[in-house]
């Protein structure tokens, strides 16, 4: 089982060179993959609830020029609060200076407020992310004319073409979801799941398709002694359940560093 790390990124005042810093450092200790939030208009106060201070795509790009390595990935990008036109010119451009190291975790959000704040219609989130990630492939793989319900185009070149498939990630445990990623995706991402938890969602997700799906899934540890044994003998289960990665996310940016560390080392005996 890949272990990942989900990077700090909650903070107003946090310094915008840290969460790089402990890219470059979970790269260092043999961390796979280094992902991040995003919100756009989170609420005031809003800690480790929502997370994304820094935009994902623009701080993944300078991490990428720090490291030769560690994969980049979004988790998950709230696609629907934004033109998707957009994030594949942003996604196509970061996975090219990137050396094609980036996966493109989606989801649909959960803040009405937040998404009313943007001007984004909170009702067809769902209809709206399943169509923009159809029009995501077809913008990748060259396509010319697009017509949907939300997005279309009839003329014009995409550019850069990736120069491969771009993996893209849906995230939620949600019916819905997991009916997303069995579709549309190349992996799916649980998140704040048991491992039995884990291995039913998985298998809805084997029951709706045939294709060869990456499975993974998200856990916490903020810290302490019993609290570790705990989240490390998790990390054998999940793995146990099949799980093909395990993102982690160490809490608050302070301590966050000496936390990868541990966890990896413990997790490694």
């Amino acid at each position: 089982m890949e272990l990942q790390v989900v990077l700090p990124d909650e903070s107003s005042t946090m310094d915008a060179q840290r969460p790089v810093e402990l890219g470059v450092e979970a790269e260092r200790l043999g961390y796979r993959m280094a992902w991040l939030p995003d919100h756009l208009l989170p609420p005031t106060g809003h800690d480790d609830v929502y997370g994304g201070v820094y935009e994902p795509l623009v701080t993944l790009s300078y991490l990428a020029a720090r490291t030769s390595t560690i994969g980049l990935g979004t988790s998950v990008l709230v696609l629907p609060m934004r033109n998707p036109f957009v994030v594949a010119k942003q996604a196509a451009t970061l996975d090219r200076l990137a050396g094609q190291r980036l996966t493109l975790g989606l989801g649909i959000g959960w803040d009405r407020t937040e998404f009313a704040s943007v001007g984004a219609d909170f009702h067809t989130r769902g209809a709206r992310t399943d169509e923009g990630i159809s029009l995501l492939r077809h913008l990748f793989r060259g396509g010319g004319r697009f017509e949907g319900r939300f997005y279309g185009h009839s003329s014009g070149l995409f550019g850069p073409q990736p120069l491969r498939e771009i993996p893209i990630m849906v995230g939620g445990t949600s019916e819905h979801a997991l009916k997303r990623a069995a579709a549309l995706a190349d992996e799916w991402q649980g998140f704040a799941l048991d491992p039995a938890g884990f291995t039913r969602n998985v298998a809805r997700i084997r029951e709706l398709s045939t294709r060869d799906i990456r499975v993974s899934t998200r856990i916490a540890w903020r810290g302490g002694k019993s609290e570790l044994a705990k989240a490390v003998d998790e990390a054998h289960r999940f793995a146990e359940a099949g799980a093909d990665a395990l993102a982690v996310w160490f809490g608050e940016e302070s301590g966050f560093a000496d936390r990868m560390a541990e966890f990896a080392a413990t997790l490694g005996k």
